[in-house]
């Protein structure tokens, strides 16, 4: 995962500085058609199945996601072509954003499978 939002550079910032802002408890993967470093993701599809989902990281600088993340469709949801991380279930807010290595047409029912390890969040 390749970019910062503008939300997690503050967040970050605040951090440094010893301004003890509230750290995430948890991070959820989400999907969309499209993206932005300043609000995160866009064309996030609602319904049809589709949820956010809990993403566990493992490692000591770069971070890995420890397992497969699955987002089942029951309907079509469009070409899905970014991924993002939120601090929320629902809502919260955008913390970073990639796009896919290639995009995903999700033309009626299915699954879209992110490998365990694929998101990769590094610290340089």
């Amino acid at each position: 995962m390749s970019d910062l939002t503008d939300y997690a550079r503050n967040l970050l910032a605040r951090a440094l500085c010893g301004r003890a802002p509230a750290l995430p408890g948890a991070v959820y993967a989400a999907l969309g058609t499209g993206a932005t470093v300043a609000s995160g993701l866009s064309g996030e599809p609602a319904g049809n199945g589709y949820a956010r989902q809990r993403v566990t990281f493992t490692g000591t600088g770069v971070q890995r996601n420890a397992e497969a993340i699955r987002f089942v469709f029951s309907a079509a949801a469009g070409t899905i072509s970014h991924v993002g991380l939120y601090d929320a279930a629902t809502g919260g807010n955008p913390l970073v954003v990639s796009p896919l290595n290639s995009s995903v047409v999700m033309s009626g029912p299915g699954t879209v499978t992110l490998a365990a390890e694929s998101l990769v969040v590094n610290p340089t």
